[in-house]
């Protein structure tokens, strides 16, 4: 917190400057919104970069206990992923191998299992429990 304000204080310092020397006419009015313009967006830039928080990329482990908990099976667990991806049932059914009507009621298991009423709540839930990235 000390960093911002002495950036600031410098800022202000380096603008009384500028002005003293646009008042003593020196520079040409151009070169002083120049600088000030260029000043501020390297200010926005840096606090920019400072303030964002930047994604901490660690490897997604899957919640076991959760998967045994809820009595989730692999089979499910794959069409789970695969259904997080975004695919329809007749795309999950030919990737798995297996018929539309499992992918349908492979579904029907897994919105009892999680408590959701769709796809989309389905997702969420397993993302919170740690069953999907």
């Amino acid at each position: 917190m000390a960093m911002y304000g002495a950036a600031i204080a410098a800022l202000s310092l380096f603008l009384t400057w500028a002005d003293w020397r646009h008042l003593s006419r020196e520079w040409t009015t151009e070169f002083y919104s120049v600088v000030i313009a260029l000043v501020f967006a390297a200010l926005g830039i840096w606090l920019g970069n400072r303030l964002t928080p930047t994604a901490r990329a660690k490897e997604f482990v899957r919640n076991d206990r959760a998967i045994a908990s809820l009595g989730i099976s692999p089979r499910e667990c794959e069409v789970l992923e695969k259904l997080a991806e975004g695919r329809a049932n007749k795309l999950i059914a030919r990737d798995l191998d297996i018929s539309p009507n499992t992918v349908k009621t492979h579904l029907a298991k897994l919105f009892e299992k999680l408590e959701a009423n769709n796809r989309t709540e389905a997702i969420a839930k397993a993302r919170e429990l740690g069953l999907l990235p």
